[in-house]
């Protein structure tokens, strides 16, 4: 049985390669902050309350759609993806370009599904070594969601008035 690209989708173009790269500096990225967390005394919290879990969801969805979608972060994607298209209000829609882990990275970049949960993930480590910090943090992206969607409430209120 084999795994490699050419096996794996009527393509073959599939960078798991590169996708095994990028699942590696996540795990690596983890591992090496719960043993640094640990060297240093970083004390897990017994529970996490629903709200903190709302808000880290809420900060996680935000963060994706800021990293993947948004004009401003463009400079960001541009070296992995190609603009393909405008989203909603300022988003813009990009595929990713190249092969191999260029081509990985540009597919995570293209996603805010698959970045929000790298997004989750650190979040989550902020979480644990600096709770207050990150609530902040959390409570900055939530904010930018609820005036998200308000900007989109406000933008349909005004579509079907004027209809």
């Amino acid at each position: 049985m084999t795994t490699d690209a050419a096996h794996y989708d009527d393509q073959g173009d599939v960078p798991l390669g590169g996708y095994a790269v990028l699942a590696s500096v996540f795990v690596a990225g983890a591992g090496g902050f719960a043993l640094v967390a640990r060297q240093r005394g970083v004390r897990l919290p017994r529970e996490v309350p629903a709200w903190d879990v709302a808000l880290l969801g809420t900060a996680s969805y935000r963060a994706s759609r800021l990293l993947t979608r948004d004009k401003v972060t463009s400079f960001l994607r541009a070296p992995f993806t190609r603009r393909t298209g405008a989203g909603e209000g300022s988003e813009v829609l990009d595929d990713p370009r190249g092969s191999g882990v260029r081509r990985a990275v540009g597919d995570l970049l293209a996603c805010p599904f698959c970045t929000s949960a790298w997004a989750a993930g650190t979040l989550i480590c902020s979480y644990a070594a600096a709770p207050r910090f990150t609530r902040l943090v959390c409570g900055g992206f939530g904010a930018l969601t609820v005036a998200d969607w308000l900007q989109y409430a406000w933008t349909w209120t005004q579509r079907t008035t004027e209809s």
